[in-house]
């Protein structure tokens, strides 16, 4: 019975944590879903170990490492999302979590939110000249506009992947994936420098039977964590 009550402390401070931020505008998302599944798992993990710690009144403990636990998770989520926002503001978009937008060949840039993570998406085509890796003055604008916003983050773990077609070597490709992520990579040196990867050809969006999917799959991805330990592989 004690532990339920801490549980349902735990969705207090969901729900607390779920009015947080909500300033209108065109490129905005308010959804903040990574806000209440942080603030759901840091408080649910948080009422367990407190429930769990040697001692005489397990209840109490537990309802506040479920508090606790739950402004922890819940607040490394709203960063995210705030994040999110901030990032497709500052670079004349909209957060975008459709998974069919990667096909659309008009959308040059794609901020969406994830479960863990903010991923920018930069189509090749306005990154880079044809077998180059130096950005074109208006990417590394945009490039920059984001390592401005970084700048207020000191927390957040910054990857950077980049990804080709699968014209040429695999092993060509996978430097000249790399030079352009590190290019990227480069600007957004605010917080140390980026984990920064090089992934070819694999992970296509589309298969590369012909000339379209072939610019659909060339792009560069920055990916925007609030823990380390919650990177994956991009290339896979």
């Amino acid at each position: 019975m004690k532990l339920k009550k801490s549980l349902l402390l735990s969705g207090a401070a969901v729900l607390a944590l779920n009015g947080c931020y909500n300033e209108p505008g065109l490129v905005e998302d308010q959804s903040y879903d990574r806000t209440k599944t942080g603030a759901l798992v840091g408080a649910l993990a948080g009422a367990a170990i407190g429930y769990n710690t040697k001692g005489d009144d397990k209840g109490k403990r537990a309802a506040i490492g479920a508090l606790l636990g739950g402004a922890l998770g819940g607040g490394a989520g709203y960063l995210l999302d705030q994040q999110a926002n901030e990032v497709a503001r500052a670079l004349g978009t909209g957060v975008n979590n459709d998974p069919l937008a990667a096909l659309d060949p008009n959308n040059d840039i794609i901020v969406s939110k994830h479960p863990t993570y903010v991923k920018i998406m930069f189509r090749d085509k306005m990154m880079f000249p044809t077998d180059s890796a130096t950005l074109r003055p208006s990417a590394k604008r945009k490039v920059e506009k984001i390592a401005h916003l970084l700048q207020r983050y000191p927390q957040t773990v910054v990857g950077v992947a980049g990804f080709a077609d699968d014209r040429g070597s695999y092993e060509y490709n996978l430097k000249l994936s790399e030079r352009r992520a590190r290019s990227v990579a480069n600007l957004l040196a605010v917080n140390g420098r980026p984990f920064v990867k090089g992934c070819s050809y694999n992970k296509p969006i589309v298969p590369n039977t012909n000339a379209k999917n072939r610019a659909l799959n060339r792009r560069v991805e920055v990916y925007l964590y609030a823990d380390r330990n919650q990177m994956t592989d991009p290339c896979r």
